[in-house]
């Protein structure tokens, strides 16, 4: 398995329900938590917060997202089943987002503040989830993964909210924003 990148067109597919938590499903989970441990091994300046399945190239809705996002040691994430969002509300907030699949890129998306998430554990336990903040951006992100829909796509026509890593770990603005983000039709999804 590996993390699967723009313009790769699995990212662009809406994902199935996932009907049986099996070993399978399982296995699916645990190498997600693997690919997402790993990638971060490979980025030092960066964490790795959550991940959707699409990510790994697997159709099915399941997402998961780290239990402690201020500490990298602490490298635990709760799996998440047919996650979905019940009600996104508050203020409308722009924030900063980047994605294992579309590499280098950082953007300011606008979100909604709050989040409210039904899905199941592992156990196949139901659960709700109510975010604010960071969770609930991070909520939203891996969701829309399962509907096709990455974070680019919610950045319209502003070229001052595209921002690259430098080898600093320090986010620098994207110096030509047409050539560099625009130009590339595909990976915006476009025909």
């Amino acid at each position: 398995m590996k993390i699967i990148t723009t313009p790769d067109p699995r990212l662009r597919e809406k994902s199935e329900k996932v009907r049986v938590i099996d070993d399978e499903i399982l296995g699916v989970i645990a190498d997600m938590r693997k690919l997402s441990l790993d990638w971060e091994k490979e980025h030092p300046y960066e964490l790795s917060a959550a991940m959707a399945a699409p990510q790994m190239g697997v159709l099915k809705r399941i997402i998961i997202v780290r239990d402690d996002m201020e500490d990298k040691k602490k490298a635990t994430f709760t799996a998440l089943i047919n996650p979905e969002v019940i009600r996104a509300d508050g203020k409308v907030v722009k924030g900063d987002e980047g994605c294992l699949s579309v590499p280098e890129i950082y953007g300011k998306v606008p979100r909604p503040s709050k989040v409210r998430v039904k899905a199941k554990l592992e156990d196949g336990t139901e659960v709700r989830i109510k975010a604010t903040g960071e969770l609930a951006r991070t909520l939203l992100h891996e969701i829309d993964h399962l509907d096709g829909i990455l974070f680019i796509d919610h950045i319209k026509d502003d070229e001052k909210a595209f921002y690259r890593m430098n080898d600093k770990g320090e986010l620098e603005p994207v110096k030509d924003y047409e050539a560099e983000i625009r130009d590339n039709v595909e990976l915006w999804g476009e025909e």
